[in-house]
């Protein structure tokens, strides 16, 4: 682990590196913590020292690096001896805190897939996130087995403009670790105490702060601020002066220093108010103040901006939310002194957001993480003796988070055989694999499943997946079926009809079903998103996008509020489509009645195609399936997992998926049960159980297990297939 941050100076991210490797260790982690800078104080790496678990390494000290300077190892310099490190004893993840650190380390290809990487100091906005940030932040991101993001706003974000931090963005809010047993007392007193802890620099409001004792008297509130840290920021130099004069000479400020963050932590807890008031221009940050949570777990209520992210965490009636000048924060001081009730609500508040970011929370946040990046070998396999397993087919990206986890798992050994075509392959490299592997997958029922079942062997076992497009051609009718094992489907419907198309043996055609990442799609929802409906994907044709706007044109009948988000590539994207006339013709139909239909112009919204589904479905409460044919749809079963409500209508087969209480007659039907779900306030309710059935058949877990029992021990799903409602109890 490294942070590019030195732990000499206590500040929110050297407080991170602290908390980080505590937490890792807590999570069963051996923690290699290389530092920074030479030790010139141990307030931060003295309790390292004390934390079973974690190793330091001081280049300063024990001279790694011929060249080191004054001000701490450069990005460089670190990358070099976490390479060097790594070369003597490999890590199993590699944890970096810093942008160009890295991108430095994503370089490194020893490094590279082991990376997990705090990010915090990029751009924040659009408009200041340029053509080269955007590609150093990809190539970290496709270095990165996680991208570790502070808070949901940093990971909608970062996803929505860079889309390879899709899939590999993950959770991880600051820690508040507070001492056993430490709190305030929970009442204000005579003389109210202040407290701020953390750097001294302009857009913090330090300088600010300490006319706080002034501001506060007028109001008739006798006051003292306590001001802990040592860092003043240098720049501009004028300011630096005023700060420490304010510091060292303003009447009822106490500045006491730096000093190890147990000591601030309980010299905190007696004061009866914290403070995490900022200038305005950081109120579009995306980062989330430590201090805040600390303050919050001892019990003081926080003065702190109002922004999005601060009525998230707090509720946008949060009695402490102050203005922009010292007058309005010593109003709502005064307000919450005077009055039991306000200061009471403001504490708990407070308390309850921190309980969230503890210690023993993270651990357990990173224990998932770790099962996820180092699972434990499925039953039957030996990672002594590792199961060879080839994955072969022209086009592989249904397959990619499967074939991933395959290869992740101890005791197999997993390689690709991608073809460039249907048919164009490197047969060579075909023939070796055939002969070398003990199991064999071909996604896609095409050529690449005949040639390796002309050359299987007998001790050998072929498992093909079949999709809706091989169903109707030539190449399911010449394959041998002698020669395969089990040819999976992913709905019981399409498995019933390859079998009756081509007259397999029932018992080898098995239903193994898409699966829905529940983790990455466990969001949460944003305000009114309920009035929101959603299509992913609306051509060609046959996914009728008409009967999307019949419902909703319905539905802003009943309730203008109601809008629908279509997340798309156009029609004329794809050549295939636009060159034929009857496809063209359907959509400028369509999109003619968008224009010309005043209802549906100012209520259907566009969105960009791309795999920022998870953050996408944040603002969508309902998303559509109307069909004329679907082998699965996947789209209605995330915006389950994401804690919306699937809306279809009846396709072939979609009550083989879906629970029939989703499935509607008609559009009008649709529209009427979206409506009576919002408007008799049954959307979260909905949406639970929503979410409950399409989790427990389809949730990434499940269906990644019942893959590793069909590769590694040859087992089958019982029965003819499994449906949402039947693994519900429904």
């Amino acid at each position: 682990m490294y942070g590019d941050v030195d732990l000499n100076i206590i500040d929110g991210s050297a407080i991170w590196a602290q908390s980080m490797a505590q937490a890792l260790a807590a999570a069963g982690c051996e923690v290699t913590l290389l530092l920074k800078a030479q030790v010139r104080t141990d307030r931060l790496t003295a309790p390292l020292t004390e934390t079973p678990g974690v190793r330091l390494v001081r280049p300063y000290e024990d001279k790694m690096l011929s060249d080191l300077g004054p001000r701490g190892l450069t990005p460089e310099q670190a990358v070099e001896l976490m390479g060097r490190l790594h070369t003597r004893k490999p890590f199993d993840l590699v944890v970096v805190r810093g942008r160009r650190l890295a991108g430095l380390a994503a370089q490194k290809e020893a490094l590279a897939g082991r990376l997990w990487t705090y990010l915090t100091d990029f751009p924040h906005s659009v408009g200041e996130l340029t053509a080269t940030a955007t590609a150093e932040l990809t190539d970290i991101a496709l270095a990165s087995r996680f991208v570790l993001c502070q808070t949901e706003e940093l990971r909608a974000f970062l996803e929505s403009t860079v889309p390879a931090a899709c899939g590999r963005s993950v959770l991880f809010p600051p820690v508040a670790a507070v001492p056993e047993g430490l709190a305030a007392d929970g009442q204000t007193h005579a003389r109210t105490r202040l407290a701020y802890t953390g750097k001294f620099a302009p857009r913090w409001n330090t300088l600010e702060m300490t006319g706080l004792p002034e501001e506060l008297s007028r109001l008739g509130v006798d006051s003292e601020l306590v001001m802990i840290g040592d860092k003043i920021h240098a720049e501009p130099a004028d300011w630096a002066k005023r700060m420490r004069k304010a510091l060292e000479s303003t009447p009822n400020v106490d500045w006491r220093g730096g000093m190890a963050r147990a000591d601030a932590l309980r010299q905190s807890a007696e004061c009866d108010f914290g403070l995490s008031w900022r200038d305005p221009d950081m109120d579009a940050s995306l980062e989330l103040s430590t201090k805040v949570l600390e303050l919050g777990a001892l019990g003081l209520p926080v003065v702190l901006n109002r922004t999005p992210m601060h009525e998230a965490l707090l509720g946008a009636d949060y009695p402490l939310f102050a203005g922009e000048d010292t007058a309005s924060v010593a109003a709502v001081i005064a307000r919450a002194y005077h009055d039991r009730a306000v200061y009471a609500e403001a504490a708990e508040r407070c308390r309850a957001a921190a309980a969230e970011h503890t210690l023993e929370r993270a651990a357990e946040r990173l224990r998932g993480y770790l099962a996820e990046t180092i699972p434990a070998a499925p039953a039957g396999a030996d990672p002594e003796r590792p199961l060879k397993v080839v994955i072969a087919g022209h086009d592989l990206k249904f397959f990619t988070r499967l074939a991933e986890y395959l290869d992740s798992l101890p005791g197999l050994d997993v390689r690709i055989d991608e073809w460039e075509g249907l048919s164009t392959h490197d047969q060579y490299r075909s023939r070796e694999l055939a002969g070398w592997a003990d199991v064999v997958i071909c996604e896609w029922c095409g050529p690449n499943a005949l040639f390796y079942a002309k050359w299987k062997r007998p001790d050998q076992r072929l498992i093909v997946r079949l999709h809706r497009f091989e169903l109707y051609a030539e190449w399911p009718r010449r394959l041998d079926i002698g020669k395969v094992d089990a040819v999976v489907c992913v709905s019981p419907h399409y498995a019933d009809l390859t079998r009756e198309l081509t007259g397999w043996p029932a018992d080898k055609v098995v239903v193994l079903p898409n699966w829905v990442d529940d983790r990455q799609l466990d969001r949460p929802k944003l305000a009114g998103a309920e009035y929101s409906l959603g299509m992913i994907g609306i051509a060609p044709s046959r996914k009728r996008l008409d009967r999307g706007l019949d419902v909703l044109s319905e539905l802003r009948r009943m309730d203008p509020r109601y809008t629908l988000s279509v997340k798309s590539k156009q029609p004329w994207e794809y050549w295939w489509i636009w060159n034929r006339p009857e496809e063209r013709a359907y959509f400028e139909r369509v999109y003619r009645r968008i224009q010309r239909d005043e209802q549906l112009a100012s209520g259907v919204i566009f969105d960009g195609f791309g795999p920022d589904v998870a953050t996408w479905l944040r603002r969508v409460g309902f998303v559509l399936s109307t069909s004329d044919d679907e082998s699965f749809h996947l789209a209605p079963a995330e915006c389950a997992a994401s804690g919306g409500v699937p809306a279809l209508l009846p396709w072939p087969g979609s009550d083989t998926i879906y629970d029939p209480h989703w499935i509607h007659d008609d559009p009008v039907v649709m529209a009427e049960a979206i409506h009576a779900t919002v408007s008799e306030g049954r959307f979260a309710e909905e949406s639970g159980r929503a979410r409950a059935e399409v989790t427990s058949v389809y949730g990434l877990e499940r269906v990644r297990g019942l893959w590793s029992d069909l590769v590694v021990r040859g087992e089958v799903p019982a029965g003819r297939g499994s449906t949402a409602h039947a693994g519900a109890g429904g």
